[in-house]
C-alpha cells in the first residue's frame, strides 16, 4: 500500500492516484493535492492547501509551510556529505550521519526540477526557479534562480510575503 497507516491526511487532501505515490510517517494539511509519483518521508510536513507536483521527492527534515506550490520533478536533500558506508567500509546506518532539516516559508513557489539543498530556508512568498539549485538561504519575497540559485528579485514578491508574514503573526 503506497500510503501507509502512520500518514497524517488534512481534511479533503486529494491524491488522484494513490497507488502511485510513495507516503510513509509524513503529515499533509488540509485541502492540499499530492501529484503522481511523488514520494514524502517520515518525518516531513506540508502544509494546508499545497500543491505538489508529480515525480517530487520530499525528505525527511523538510517542512513546507501552507499555500506552497513545489513543481514537477522538486527535489529536497536532508544530508550535508552523503555517503553509502562509513570510513571503515560498513554500510552507513542512521547513526551515522546528522539530518539536516530544511524549511519551505508560507506561500513560497518552487519551480520544476530545483533541487533544494538541506539546512535552508526559502521564505514566505519567494520563488524559486525552474531548475535552480538552492544552496542557501532565500529571503522572504526574493526569487532566485540559476546554479547555484541567485536573487534576481528582492522587491517583487514583497506583497505576498508580506501578507504570509502577517498571517502567521496573527
Amino acid at each position: 500500500m503506497p500510503i501507509k497507516e502512520d500518514v497524517e491526511l488534512g481534511r479533503d487532501v486529494r491524491i488522484p492516484h494513490p497507488e502511485l505515490v510513495n507516503l510513509y510517517g509524513c503529515t499533509v494539511g488540509d485541502e492540499s493535492r499530492i501529484g503522481t509519483f511523488v514520494e514524502i518521508q517520515a518525518g516531513a510536513k506540508i502544509g494546508a492547501r499545497c500543491k505538489i507536483s508529480s515525480h517530487s521527492f520530499i525528505c525527511e527534515g523538510v517542512t513546507i509551510e501552507d499555500e506552497v506550490f513545489v513543481g514537477h520533478g522538486v527535489m529536497f536533500t536532508n544530508d550535508k556529505h552523503p555517503r553509502a558506508t562509513t570510513a571503515d567500509g560498513r554500510p552507513q546506518q542512521t547513526s551515522d550521519w546528522t539530518l539536516q532539516r530544511t524549511h519551505v516559508g508560507r506561500g513560497a513557489s518552487i519551480g520544476s526540477n530545483a533541487t533544494i539543498l538541506c539546512g535552508v530556508t526559502v521564505g514566505a512568498g519567494a520563488f524559486v526557479g525552474a531548475g535552480s539549485v538552492v544552496t542557501k538561504d532565500v529571503p522572504m519575497g526574493a526569487t532566485v534562480a540559476g546554479v547555484p540559485a541567485r536573487i534576481m528579485s528582492a522587491v517583487e514578491n514583497m506583497a505576498t510575503a508580506a501578507s504570509a508574514f502577517i498571517s502567521e503573526a496573527s
